[in-house]
């Protein structure tokens, strides 16, 4: 199974002893579920032969982590993103130098720190600055730096970029023999390092108990009151009660943590007590969180990149045996059933498990998190009973791309329907988990699949998204229905899990946009300054040349007249002119097209440029033109044995061929010879064809000559004739990240206007995420981001009612950091001398006596009789229902109206939410939400 992940990872078992002749051929040992004995001696071995050793282990509810990677460990990038860059304006001559520079985004600043250290390049008259020793920076403000001294430097005169130079770190780590006794643990507060010097002693004292007794302690006692607090969360440590296990058991195990953390201070006995109480059981959300770290760290070994894990961390989720329910558990409730769930029986029961089989869930989105999620829940039982289901949907299909962190896709499963293939590979690991795939985006275009009736049934709602649109229009939907909603997401080393569970928590608020990626067309057009600036411009060449114009004629094409007495005066588009005018016969056709492209581009359009905007141009008297952001270009010269001049020329002549329906030609060597017989007029610069204005310069359009439009409305119908009448003539080529004819072309242009600027160019990898918008993701983040959503899966299914048991969790793989703080709770309002939470609504059965939609006045007396509330104004969305200040015909008009009116017939009953002013509202702030349900 783990060698179909990766065919391109070798894969061998060793069923012999781990003997160190046999280590000292392995970069890093990871040991799980290892005895301590065999720790100390693997890991005396490993410290001894310089190799990164990794302990990891998961017992019930807890988990624990270890790392030793040697005394002179190397760190060659301890953070997480890329180096901060930023253009240069200006910089001063003096002691100190004053550096003037944006970022990549105008108006943006540099972002650097006090202390960062900085390299120069580019710079143009201070060319002492370039490729000098790093130096440090002081930062003066958003947009100006100080460096050290520049009084005897050369003048400055133009261009440069100031780079982040990160230094490499060098750290050192005890063995585990010496650790053991003495633990270094990350933690944020006293009572966060109490509660892990607590589970330290513990997993020693369960070592110590397996070893005296050949057996884990057995599950589950009488309660008592002992602390919930788990790692890194911001709860008091008392809060909640949690249960025992049976006392022999769970006393001897204390006893046996006292005494082996005297040297540590006092432990946390209910930790302890918790701890031994479930160490006998298996969760699979614990044990992939653990794993998933325990990957990263042994990532962080062997690339030196992010700071490893200094050196023990603990986990816990033992709130999760406060919630009602699972306090009060006795060890018959727990004992082994012979059943794939003993491990999680030994938790939570055997009735838990039932009530798991029996649950209801949506997840929405089967990609990275999905996958996890879904593992997860086949691992757990969840839907794996009566009535049982899980709902996934996914629009995607399954990527290359996507394989090295979607566990449930692969090769063969490329092009298929994520949803599908997912739910087809979690069955087959769980035979009775119930799972519904659909291949459909959640929208308002899907309400009559996933409607409200839909989402009223559900248990709960896990969210896999990667957009802010999808998962607000998602949580607008479970607020509406107050179904329970899992929000999950990652960023590289970043990840969260956020809980709505109503009505105890908030709703969740609405993130925040992101950078877009978007930029000033001026800068766009003529001022690139950095990378990012010329792949989105290659991302407008690609739709303006290979998207746009084929849906310009489509759609020109679909509206077109048969009757030839209808085209004389036709107003024809300039995107449908050009497509006809530029219309290739054949392969070569296509090569000769992309060609003059590339000359018009790369050559002519920065010679026209610089005519209008010489290198000497002054703004101002001494103010030279193309300084700061203003890189000044120079013209490129093709080059047909260059590789990325013929990559761009491949590229787009294959895009355009597709968009045109041509047959492609995949011979270098005859795209070559099409080349070579080319022979291009001299380019001429005209006066005066680009025209400065507020924004940078403004091309003058072209116009059509009276008399042409008849010809070229009398050809596009013969085209279209010879295809047969189809209205389809050409293919629009919407942009796909995964696609590598259109990565190439993104990267080749990109690459070439970055030339032309004098930009250092991006590789192939670095312009396909950039480009393509990614999002780093990696599978270690979405693996415990997912665990961690699952442990509150376990919350929800025994429908716990108290908040302090509930989790929002952010972590932070790179430092090897989790922050799990409670939820806040629903917020309130007063509204009419009554307090309101945000989660109360008014629900009305809309239904009249004689079954249909209740008339507007019907509604009115009932919120009157109901509530002794006058309405004044109803309204639905935009639209005004009843208006009080109208005159009494429109008030009686408004009154007999049906509040179905104007709304489109649906085959299930509908909710509809009213928006309403009473008389005397005028002090009120908020008014709860009227719900309306119509036949």
């Amino acid at each position: 199974m783990l060698a179909t992940l990766n065919p391109d990872v070798e894969v061998s078992v060793h069923p012999g002893e781990l003997s160190e002749e046999f280590l000292t051929a392995f970069q890093v040992v990871v040991l799980t579920e290892s005895p301590l004995e065999e720790q100390l001696r693997i890991g005396d071995i490993c410290h001894t032969k310089g190799i990164c050793f990794i302990v990891a282990d998961a017992k019930g509810l807890a988990g624990q982590l270890f790392c030793d990677f040697g005394d002179h460990f190397v760190v060659h990038d301890p953070v997480e993103g890329d180096p901060l860059c930023a253009t240069v304006q200006h910089i001063s001559q003096g002691n100190p130098g004053i550096v003037t520079c944006t970022g990549a985004d105008v108006n943006r600043g540099h972002h650097f720190s006090d202390g960062d250290l900085v390299m120069f390049s580019d710079v143009e008259g201070m060319v002492e600055l370039n490729g000098h020793e790093p130096c440090p920076v002081r930062v003066l403000d958003a947009f100006r730096l100080e460096i050290g001294d520049t009084s005897t430097f050369s003048p400055y005169r133009g261009g440069g970029r100031v780079l982040e130079v990160r230094p490499h770190q060098e750290h050192s780590h005890e063995p585990l023999r010496q650790a053991l006794a003495m633990p270094r643990i990350q933690a944020r507060s006293s009572t966060e390092l109490l509660r892990s010097r607590s589970l330290h002693a513990a997993f020693r004292a369960l070592h110590a108990f397996c070893q005296e007794r050949d057996r884990l302690p057995r599950p589950r006692a009488p309660v008592s009151s002992l602390p919930a607090t788990s790692h890194s969360q911001l709860v008091p440590p008392t809060a909640l009660p949690l249960p025992l296990c049976p006392q022999e058991d769970a006393e001897r195990v204390l006893e046996l943590a006292r005494e082996l953390g005297t040297a540590l201070g006092p432990v946390d006995e209910g930790v302890v007590r918790a701890f031994a109480s479930v160490s006998a059981g298996e969760l699979c959300p614990v044990a992939s969180f653990i794993g998933a770290l325990a990957a990263q760290e042994a990532m962080k070994a062997i690339t030196g990149k992010f700071m490893p894990l200094d050196q023990w961390f603990y986990f816990d989720a033992l709130e999760c045996l406060a919630v009602e329910g699972a306090a009060g558990l006795m060890p018959e409730d727990c004992t082994p059933r012979g059943s794939r769930y003993d491990g999680q029986i030994a938790v939570f029961g055997a009735d838990f498990q039932e009530e798991l089989g029996r649950q209801k869930y949506f997840v929405v989105g089967a990609g990275a998190i999905g996958c996890e999620l879904l593992k997860n829940f086949a691992m757990m039982g969840l839907a794996a009973g009566p009535g049982g289901d899980i709902t996934v949907t996914d629009m995607d299909t399954v990527a290359h791309s996507n394989l090295h962190r979607q566990l449930l896709f692969r090769a063969a499963d490329v092009a298929k329907p994520k949803a599908e293939v997912a739910a087809a590979a979690v069955q087959l690991m769980n035979p009775d988990i119930r799972v519904t795939a659909h291949q459909a985006q959640l929208g308002p275009g899907t309400e009559q699949l996933f409607g409200d009736t839909f989402f009223q049934q559900l248990d709960g709602v896990v969210s896999a998204l990667d957009t802010l649109t999808a998962r607000a229009y998602l949580e607008s939907c479970c607020i509406r229905s107050r179904t329970a909603l899992l929000d999950t997401g990652t960023e590289g080393a970043r990840g969260s899990v956020l809980a709505m569970v109503p009505p105890l928590s908030r709703p969740l608020e609405p993130g925040s946009d992101p950078t877009d990626g978007s930029f000033p067309v001026c800068t766009l057009r003529f001022f690139p300054s950095a990378i990012e600036h010329t792949l989105q411009w290659a991302r407008d060449e690609f739709e303006g040349l290979f998207q746009l114009p084929a849906e310009s004629m489509n759609r020109f094409l679909g509206e077109l007249p048969e009757e030839p007495a209808r085209w004389e005066g036709l107003a024809v588009p300039e995107q449908v002119r050009r497509s006809l005018e530029e219309r290739p016969r054949d392969w070569g056709d296509c090569v000769r097209w992309a060609r003059r492209h590339w000359q018009l581009c790369y050559h002519n359009s920065i010679v026209q440029l610089l005519h209008d905007v010489p290198p000497s141009h002054e703004t101002s008297p001494g103010v030279p033109f193309w300084s700061g952001d203003r890189r000044c270009p120079h013209p490129l010269t093709f080059d047909p044995g260059n590789d990325t001049h013929l990559a761009y020329v491949e590229a787009a002549a294959h895009l355009l061929a597709h968009t045109y329906r041509l047959p492609s030609c995949g011979d270098r060597a005859a795209t070559q010879d099409v080349l070579c017989h080319m022979v291009l007029p001299p380019f001429v610069p005209q006066d005066r064809r680009y025209v400065p204005t507020a924004e940078g310069m403004e091309e003058v359009e072209e116009t059509l000559e009276p008399g042409q439009l008849l010809e070229l409305v009398q050809e596009l119908a013969q085209w279209k004739q010879e295809l047969g009448g189809d209205t389809e003539m050409m293919d629009p080529i919407h942009y796909d990240k995964d696609d590598d004819l259109h990565v190439s072309f993104i990267t080749a242009a990109s690459n070439l206007r970055a030339e032309n600027y004098g930009i250092p160019p991006a590789d192939r990898l670095t312009s396909q995420h950039i480009a393509g918008r990614i999002v780093p993701a990696i599978i270690t983040t979405t693996a415990a981001v997912a665990a961690l959503a699952c442990l509150e899966v376990y919350k929800l299914v025994w429908r716990c009612r108290d908040l302090r048991c509930y989790r929002n969790s952010n972590l932070f793989l790179s430092q090897c950091l989790l922050l799990r703080v409670q939820p806040l709770p629903a917020s309130t309002y007063w509204y009419r001398g009554k307090e309101w939470s945000c989660w109360d609504r008014l629900e009305v059965r809309a239904i009249g006596e004689d079954g249909q939609a209740m008339m507007v006045q019907e509604l009115l007396a009932w919120l009157q009789e109901e509530h002794g509330w006058t309405v004044t104004k109803l309204l639905r969305g935009s639209t005004m229902l009843y208006d009080g200040e109208e005159d009494k015909e429109m008030r009686a008009w408004q009154q007999a109206q049906r509040l179905s009116d104007g709304m489109e017939r649906s085959a299930e009953p509908q909710q509809l939410e009213l928006q309403y002013v009473c008389a005397g509202d005028e002090l009120e702030d908020a008014c709860p939400p009227l719900l309306c349900t119509l036949p």
